[in-house]
């Protein structure tokens, strides 16, 4: 015989017979008591300590164990942290309003519910818009920080800030005395160094306050190694030989051993158009160039991730030329200037060899445009002559007369001796 098998519970009744389970197990769990006398403590000027007391009557068998978290400006910093202390040391945030809460719980223990929270809040004190904004650090060479900032929008014009620092080092904090303003931005620059040889740095705390109780205070804690930037290189040297260009420069100081690398930039000609060349030393030697070109150099540091998170770098250093670079305007002139002498020299040719050309072959004259011309012009003579002068016209014939005359009395003596010899 077959038993059937159990129809499926429907859905609405699942969920109220688990809704029956939880709660049974939820009125036999017992609530922890919450801690007591929660307080906190401004210590080196950006750190907030924070201690609380032990809940009363807890189990023995409780693993207890404390959770803390910080809410700022009513939105949860999901910074939660458990620990068996009854203390927790953060970073303040002054010119927020920050609300400190923590709750007693039992580890592996499901008989038992964390506590209510127990809260306290910090209020931020002046007036809102007037804490100092885009606050920015670095950390030039390992040697000194500067510090830069913007007045708040609702500071006035003649608002003064000042700046303090502390970190795991100093007994107290220090005042920054190098200050300035230059176009509403504020600069601050004190020293700061470690031994060479460390290569772990702890966290820097910055509160920057105003001259008066209605400026907000606002602080901030820097991490020094994402903020090293390195001093610009110096005493760049450059030497040829054959076909190779050798580079150096000189290496930090203030630097471990290979915590830096190098950028050198060769350009040929052009400055904007160069190519890079990366280099784990303090030199680089560059084959294949060109004798009869300039070249140009500049070299610039960066951190190694090794050493340090720094996305920053040096300044290009000043750039060093060897070579000499072919005048690029005495080719312009020439091309300017080649084709202009050519065309002229064409013209003045051309000029010169038609005249050369009338010289030994001079055009042959039209015989009867030579006629014409000669049998007109005597015509005009003659009658423009007895036009003007009819005397002269009658002296003429007279001459004529007697040369005719003259003529045959020649002919006639010359034909009698030739007769008498006959």
């Amino acid at each position: 015989m077959t038993v059937p098998a159990a129809a499926p519970l429907p859905c609405p009744l699942l969920l109220a017979v688990c809704w029956v389970v939880a709660a049974a197990t939820a009125a036999g769990a017992k609530v922890l008591p919450s801690p007591s006398s929660l307080n906190y403590s401004l210590t080196h000027i950006c750190t907030l300590n924070w201690t609380w007391n032990p809940p009363e009557n807890i189990s023995s068998s409780c693993n207890l164990e404390y959770c803390s978290d910080i809410i700022i400006n009513g939105v949860p910093e999901d910074r939660r942290e458990w620990s068996k202390s009854r203390f927790r040391v953060t970073d303040a945030h002054l010119n927020e309003e920050m609300r400190l809460r923590v709750r007693s719980e039992c580890k592996n223990d499901n008989s038992s519910e964390p506590s209510p929270w127990v809260e306290t809040s910090l209020p931020p004190k002046g007036i809102p818009g007037t804490a100092a904004v885009d606050l920015g650090c670095v950390w030039h060479n390992l040697e000194y920080m500067a510090c830069t900032w913007h007045r708040g929008e609702n500071a006035s014009s003649d608002t003064n800030y000042t700046l303090s620092y502390w970190f795991d080092g100093l007994e107290d904090p220090k005042n920054c005395s190098n200050s300035s303003v230059d176009q509403g931005i504020f600069e601050c620059i004190f020293n700061l160094t470690f031994p060479k040889e460390r290569r772990t740095y702890p966290a820097i705390s910055i509160l920057i306050r105003g001259d008066s109780e209605e400026v907000r205070p606002v602080c901030a804690s820097k991490n020094p190694t994402t903020l090293v930037k390195p001093a610009t290189p110096r005493q760049l040297t450059l030497s040829k030989t054959n076909d190779r260009i050798d580079v150096k420069w000189s290496e930090s100081e203030t630097f471990p051993k290979s915590c830096l690398h190098y950028e050198v930039k060769c350009c040929n000609g052009d400055l904007d158009t160069g190519q890079i060349i990366a280099s784990e030393m303090n030199s680089v030697s560059i084959a294949g160039i060109d004798a009869n070109s300039k070249y140009t150099f500049r070299v610039r540091a960066k951190p190694k991730w090794e050493c340090y998170n720094s996305h920053l770098q040096s300044d290009w250093s000043e750039e060093k030329s060897i070579g000499e670079k072919r005048d690029s305007t005495i080719y312009f002139v020439l091309i300017i200037t080649i084709p202009l002498i050519v065309a002229v020299s064409t013209i003045i040719l051309l000029v010169y060899l038609k005249r050369l050309k009338i010289l030994i072959l001079p055009p042959i004259p039209d015989p009867r445009e030579i006629l014409k011309r000669m049998f007109g012009e005597q015509n005009e003579d003659s009658q423009s002559s007895a036009k003007d002068d009819p005397m002269n016209a009658f002296d003429r014939l007279i001459i004529e007369e007697e040369i005719h005359s003259l003529i045959l009395t020649e002919t006639s003596e010359s034909t009698n001796p030739e007769k008498e010899n006959r």
